[in-house]
């Protein structure tokens, strides 16, 4: 996992582990980049998400960031936004990323994982490139999805709890 904070310490220490029971209630969305058909990864993720209690609103292949933010607003309770690539080609789907944080229309962390880049060789660029367009967490391996999301939990609930006060 890579992120711009360091989080492997939290989530690899057994006090930020949460059970599946924990995690009933809470809400991600999911989708793959809006140039990317592969939907064999997305259905695994969501249906490891699902088994380990997570709501998984899973917008499936060839997502816009315009239909996530528009999720994030029918589901102002998700904790994160999901967006796989096997393609390499979501440095270009993305694009509008930061637009849509910047107007409050993704209000939530937003995570990348898969394929991020074409080409046989990969290097940190395209990572770094990632976070300039607004992505907060990179992951590498699905696996580490669900500690990473509940690492992530102080910090969402308290900007939804803020939200849900006015």
């Amino acid at each position: 996992m890579t992120s711009k904070t360091s989080l492997q310490n939290e989530t690899s220490s057994p006090s930020a582990v949460v059970g599946p029971a924990d995690r009933t209630g809470r809400t991600v969305i999911l989708g793959v980049a809006a140039s990317d058909s592969h939907a064999v990864a997305n259905h695994l993720i969501a249906h490891a998400l699902r088994a380990q209690g997570l709501t998984v609103v899973n917008l499936g292949t060839c997502t816009p960031v315009s239909e996530f933010a528009d999720a994030c607003e029918r589901h102002p309770e998700a904790e994160a936004v999901i967006v796989g690539s096997l393609n390499g080609h979501i440095h270009e789907d993305l694009h509008d990323l930061a637009q849509a944080k910047q107007d409050g229309r993704i209000h939530c962390p937003v995570i990348v994982g898969g394929n991020l880049s074409v080409g046989s060789t990969k290097d940190e660029s395209a990572i770094t490139r990632l976070y300039e367009l607004g992505v907060d967490h990179v992951m590498n391996r699905p696996a580490d999805l669900a500690p990473l999301l509940d690492s992530l939990l102080p910090a969402v609930t308290r900007p939804l709890a803020a939200a849900a006060a006015r």
